[in-house]
């Protein structure tokens, strides 16, 4: 993909040993069943982070400072099986090293590797899973390794919550815990969501989110879009709440499908794993040159020099 460092910043913040984040791009679109191109997904979130300001206003922080590990790809021309075998094991492989592990896709047949890999790692985890589609299918076209299984696994492993459900087939619903799914109607009308999600929580919580569970008013560059889905703050409000009250001990991002016309979704896919990663590390920051220290040092240095 010939980025060499995420959002263009310096060697400084990118090396592996200085690094608390790393980023794992698997540029995979095997098993999609309508729009294909999620597979181009990772470099069009790459080139926009490179065009978005780093500086992020409403934590007063530049999260990128704790350092970002832009991995090499996850490349391999194989089976669904073989690629999510290889996602579970370059996951791992990261955890283990003590790093906060982000992988952005590709479609979402990755997130079966991501969670296997977290499921193994941390103790009573549970599996927030923001999308439009339950994903919750055994099996499909012959493999459980397909993007409409993506979280029957977790289902079977984990604390499975679910929240902006709006498409599915009725088969799922055997499957599906309905009391810790948030269908996109009900929210639509019910403000408690969020609490209510929150509160069915485990301590260790792991998110992964498929950008279709945006309304297409906002994200239209997906392969499966879906009316009636998240807007913009209500997402970030509800994100935050999580991070603040859980330990978020990594995400995934999946299923950019970019459109060469409309580079909206890639910034808005840009924004997004930004705001998680500020959310995350908010309070670690070091805010010696931050806007509010700033201000206040001008502020201290006019009191004592009567200005």
């Amino acid at each position: 993909m010939e980025i060499k460092t995420y959002a263009g910043i310096s060697e400084e913040y990118a090396k592996l040993e200085h690094s608390k984040i790393v980023l794992i791009p698997v540029p995979y679109d095997e098993t999609s069943t309508w729009q294909k191109g999620a597979d181009k997904g990772p470099k069009a979130f790459l080139e926009a982070s490179e065009n978005m300001e780093l500086y992020d206003i409403e934590t007063d922080s530049e999260v990128y400072r704790q350092g970002i590990y832009l991995a090499q790809p996850i490349t391999i021309n194989a089976t669904p099986e073989a690629m999510v075998d290889a996602v579970h094991q370059e996951t791992k492989s990261y955890i283990k090293k003590n790093k906060f592990v982000t992988v952005f896709g590709g479609e979402h047949s990755i997130s079966i590797g991501t969670i296997r890999a977290f499921n193994e790692m941390f103790s009573s985890l549970t599996v927030l899973h923001i999308d439009a589609h339950a994903d919750l299918r055994k099996s499909y076209d012959s493999s459980s390794c397909n993007h409409a299984c993506a979280v029957y696994e977790a289902s079977q492993n984990t604390n499975l919550i679910q929240v902006g459900i709006r498409s599915m087939d009725i088969k799922e619903k055997s499957v599906m815990d309905l009391d810790k799914t948030y269908f996109a109607h009900d929210m639509a009308i019910d403000d408690s969501w969020m609490d209510s999600a929150i509160d069915q929580m485990t301590d260790n919580v792991f998110i992964t989110f498929d950008l279709d569970a945006f309304d297409p008013s906002i994200l239209p560059s997906t392969g499966t879009p879906e009316p009636g889905g998240l807007l913009w703050y209500e997402t970030l409000d509800f994100l935050k709440q999580v991070f603040k009250e859980k330990n978020v001990v990594g995400f995934d991002i999946v299923e950019l499908c970019p459109n060469e016309v409309d580079k909206s979704s890639d910034f808005l896919a840009a924004k997004l794993y930004y705001k998680m990663l500020s959310y995350k590390f908010q309070n670690e920051y070091d805010n010696t040159y931050s806007a509010k220290s700033v201000i206040n040092t001008i502020s201290k240095f006019k009191e004592e020099h009567d200005y």
